[in-house]
């Protein structure tokens, strides 16, 4: 295989092999909650049934899951072949070179960064719409419209160095964390959800109307399909840590799918607990939605709200514990991607060599993970609506490495002569592309396609890219490793 030569053998004792140390529950726990973040809990309210409806929502994630599933199949067979930290660097460039592969890699871990970083944020508003407020103390200013205040930079900043230090004393350690905190998720949804269908029966699973009156069904559906990069863009932190499996790469086709189904699962039940539960005074969740931003506390947050309505104070406890548990497990997750992402960018010479040094005893990519955490630590400054345009990004990062996985499993798959992973890379490229023109192109109908201030982010990414990579290959005297 021509790609071990560059990936299997270390060329320095610093890139010596991560440690072996993750388990199946642990790489299963770092996909699922990547998947699961705060955006699940939020998301409901702002633009499932907006645009949506509970059925539509519910008919986006079958689809959207299953177009996952597909692409996951193909990153099953490349992780395989190659069990090696990158995930996509990796595959990319042995297949189509350098160019390619820093591309990929460019979009990718902006997309890992910027969801550390909402993440970390996200912890600011747990207190602004569960605790009162009780971060929001000392100077604050305003950015976009965002206030930011103190009490709340410190929160995301003691966040990101406890979890870098988390991840710098070794993935296993991580991994268990990371187990623990889905737990608390997976729990806390299913104590409110089950508490819902005890009180209402089957009525939670039918809420009405079933698509969102002020826009088109079709759009509505397509808005929310376009966003499944960004709503499953956690299951490929399974690639990311392949090195540091301690299984057969064989098992991760399993984890995958499971990690993808759950997270769809999740989605879902959020999204049809908003609509079956809304606020006091509300006839129906379009008129509640309607005025929800003009509320106070969770009441403007519908899955929130739906928890205190049907369990008072208990289920709302329930469900915030569980968001914080999605909030960190992200920030736990994100800082594995982005951190392996950019060790197998410096093991093949594209980024600068301190970044594949590894940790004498915890043997983790420990400068890579500071990296992580410094460069993490700058977007709370500047609030979370300038974020918010980074992260909108982060769905197009995800659809072009999708897209680039697949199409480098059905080169792979044609050379094998491969008929079924031939469809699936080739069904895997057509979807990625389909997720790509429906951010990029404004369609008649949808609302899916990015907003002008994350193409200008996007323009900007771009051509920093541009000049980086051409003067790491201006570095290495225009050869790859």
């Amino acid at each position: 295989m021509s790609g071990q030569k560059h990936y299997g053998q270390p060329r320095t004792v610093d890139e010596a092999r991560l440690a072996r140390r993750l388990s199946p529950v642990s790489v299963w726990a770092l996909s699922l909650g990547c998947i699961i973040g705060w955006g699940s809990f939020i998301l409901p309210g702002t633009t499932f049934l907006p645009q949506a409806g509970p059925a539509g929502t519910l008919i986006a994630l079958a689809v959207a899951a299953v177009v996952m599933v597909v692409i996951a199949l193909n990153y099953s067979y490349l992780i395989g072949r190659y069990p090696f930290a990158g995930g996509e660097f990796a595959y990319v460039h042995d297949t189509l070179g350098p160019g390619h592969a820093f591309a990929t890699s460019w979009l990718l871990g902006l997309c890992y960064l910027a969801l550390v970083a909402q993440n970390a944020t996200a912890l600011a508003l747990v207190g602004r719409s569960l605790l009162g407020g009780v971060f929001q103390v000392g100077f604050h200013y305003t950015v976009a419209g965002y206030e930011v205040y103190a009490g709340e930079l410190a929160l995301a900043l003691g966040a990101l160095v406890l979890f870098a230090v988390l991840n710098v004393r070794g993935v296993r350690l991580a991994g268990v964390f990371q187990t623990m905190l889905v737990v608390a998720i997976v729990a806390g949804v299913g104590i409110v959800v089950a508490g819902a269908f005890g009180q209402l029966g089957p009525a939670v699973a039918t809420p009405q109307p079933a698509f969102s009156p002020t826009a088109n069904p079709v759009g509505g559906v397509l808005a929310v399909l376009a966003i499944a990069p960004f709503l499953f863009v956690g299951f490929d932190t399974i690639p990311q840590a392949a090195e540091e499996y301690r299984f057969s790469p064989a098992k991760t086709t399993g984890l995958i799918v499971v990690s993808i189904a759950f997270g769809a699962c999740i989605y879902g039940a959020l999204a049809l607990l908003a609509a079956a539960v809304p606020a006091s005074g509300f006839a129906d969740w379009p008129s509640y939605l309607a005025s929800a931003s003009q509320l106070d506390g969770f009441a403007a947050l519908p899955t929130f709200n739906a928890a205190f309505e049907l369990l008072g104070p208990a289920g709302l406890a329930v469900l915030g514990a569980a968001a914080c548990g999605a909030i960190l497990s992200g920030i736990v997750g994100f800082y594995v991607a982005s951190s392996r992402l950019l060790f197998a960018l410096a093991r093949d010479g594209l980024l600068p060599a301190w970044f594949a040094r590894i940790h004498p005893v915890h043997r983790t990519p420990y400068l890579a993970i500071v990296f992580v955490c410094a460069v993490a630590a700058i977007a709370p400054f500047f609030g979370r609506t300038v974020l918010g345009w980074l992260v909108d990004m982060s769905s197009l990062g995800a659809a072009v490495a999708y897209g680039y996985a697949s199409l480098v499993a059905c080169i792979w798959a044609t050379r094998e002569k491969r008929r079924a992973l031939m469809a699936s890379g080739a069904l895997g490229v057509l979807f990625s592309v389909g997720f790509v023109v429906l951010l990029l192109v404004p369609l008649p109908g949808s609302s899916a396609s990015l907003g002008a201030e994350s193409y200008v982010c996007l323009l900007v990414w771009a051509v920093l890219g541009i000049a980086f990579f051409a003067r790491a290959k201006r570095r290495s005297g225009g050869a790859g490793r």
